[in-house]
């Protein structure tokens, strides 16, 4: 008899949230985490968790419902998502986000204009703000789920990854680790996405090839794919194949915006006709496709009064290392528009008149073309733009580049029960977060949506494997 009645594969916030659920159940659980500490993606992120009528929102006036959340998300996702799935995730969220709280998890009743702010954001592209932004974000869902962990006495055993399931008759019964066989009613499988496997990144995400040396993951270090073996022992399916979500970055960032740092507030993003094509501001859910259409290299061109205006403090986005790269050519500059479009190969009386029509509408607030100052407004900016006047101009190379998650995962039904080829439920086996495939589509819905998929379908994981260890 194992010792155990459910086995977490994992110990980040999908992970965490499984074990904990399963453990407040009565379960015997035990998290098995490849790496040397807990936390995975949900640690370093900013911890936003888009969910839909909750009483943050409520406390703040703003009416929402889990029926707008479904039409919104799936509409987004071009109701390339199963619809069921969908609406069982928009309708756990508010709950799970509720759970949360109640475990101790503190989101402030106040609305925020950044995610590195605790309080009510717009997260993404919706009308309604849905992103919750916790106190001491990424770090803080963890250290309150691991509080939690240790409280209902759920093992945990670090840098133990595990190698295989155990399927016996079509169904999971445990796994195993270091030639030995460990045996269990259910197994989870949270151990992240593939981001950090360059095999596995062609296979099923080969829009990353496009970046090229640009590419950088942000993705935590345990995002090797394991999921994708799992399944292939079990005859899983799969869900979520070519997507994931690249941000739109510069070639000079290599790390987290908080850690880079933003690029210049007066900036215009450039195609290789000349051209300003979008709002610089809309949200990252939506910019990478934009891009693409406009060729998928573009320029973001800035001059030197934008460059001094760099905050202190940030790795890459500062006034000292975008000289240190222009000086080594790594980032064109020149002391006219003329001289830059041609270092950056693009017809010069286009680029000049894109940069004039910036220099009369966005100082003065205007931007008829891509109402840009309606996005900075929404994000609590009112401040002018300045205009692009001052010698000399820089242009930074910039495309979908920054890898933050994967979403080929596991093919799981509403109650995070993993499917067969076929579609039938493989007994025994759940996922959630980015090894769940299914609730992360085509189109990311806005920050949070991948911190509220691992938390909602990792708590939904817990309570079914439970369930299952109870009937069995």
């Amino acid at each position: 008899m194992s010792d155990w009645d459910v086995i977490v594969i994992g110990a980040g916030g999908a992970g965490l949230a499984a074990a904990v659920s399963a453990a407040e159940q009565g379960s015997r659980v035990a998290i098995l985490e490849s790496e040397k500490e807990i936390g995975g993606s949900t640690q370093l992120s900013a911890g936003m968790f888009t969910a839909a009528a909750t009483s943050v929102q409520q406390a703040l006036g703003v009416e929402d419902s889990p029926e707008q959340f479904f039409q919104h998300y799936m509409d987004l996702n071009q109701w390339r998502l199963r619809p069921g799935l969908i609406k069982r995730f928009c309708e756990a969220s508010g709950p799970t986000l509720e759970w949360l709280i109640g475990l101790g998890v503190e989101f402030p009743a106040k609305f925020s204009t950044n995610a590195h702010d605790p309080g009510l954001m717009q997260a993404g592209v919706e009308a309604v703000w849905r992103g919750h932004v916790p106190k001491d974000q990424g770090y803080g869902l963890v250290s309150v789920l691991n509080q939690q962990r240790l409280q209902k006495g759920v093992d945990l055993f670090l840098d133990n990854r595990v190698e295989d399931l155990i399927v016996q008759d079509g169904r999971v019964r445990g796994i195993r680790m270091g030639g030995e066989s460990i045996e269990a009613s259910s197994v989870i499988v949270a151990s992240g996405g593939f981001a950090h496997d360059s095999h596995l990144r062609r296979l099923y995400y080969p829009e990353t090839l496009e970046a090229g040396e640009d590419l950088f993951i942000v993705a935590a270090a345990g995002s090797r794919g394991d999921h994708i073996r799992f399944g292939e022992s079990a005859n899983a399916a799969l869900a979520g194949h070519g997507q994931g979500l690249l941000m739109v970055t510069s070639y000079i960032q290599r790390l987290h915006h908080w850690q880079s740092g933003f690029p210049p507030r007066s900036r215009i993003y450039v195609n290789q006709s000349g051209d300003r094509f979008m709002n610089e501001d809309i949200p990252y859910a939506v910019s990478p496709g934009i891009v693409r259409d406009n060729g998928g290299n573009v320029w973001n061109v800035f001059d030197e009064k934008a460059r001094l205006a760099l905050p202190e403090g940030y790795a890459h986005w500062n006034k000292e290392r975008v000289a240190e790269d222009a000086a080594a050519g790594r980032m064109l500059m020149a002391q006219s528009l003329e001289e830059l479009a041609a270092k950056m190969h693009v017809p010069p009386d286009r680029l000049a008149a894109a940069v004039a029509r910036w220099n009369e509408q966005l100082p003065n607030g205007e931007d008829p073309d891509f109402l840009r100052q309606t996005s900075l407004r929404n994000k609590g900016d009112d401040r002018p733009l300045d205009a692009i006047e001052q010698a000399p101009f820089y242009a930074a190379r910039t495309c979908p580049a920054e890898l933050v998650c994967t979403h080929t995962g596991l093919a799981i039904d509403a109650e995070a029960r993993v499917r067969d080829v076929r579609g039938a439920v493989i007994r025994g086996l759940y996922a959630a977060g980015e090894a769940g495939g299914g609730v992360l589509g085509n189109r990311y819905v806005g920050g949070g949506n991948s911190i509220a998929n691992a938390l909602t379908m990792g708590r939904i994981a817990g309570l079914s494997a439970a369930l299952d260890t109870a009937a069995s």
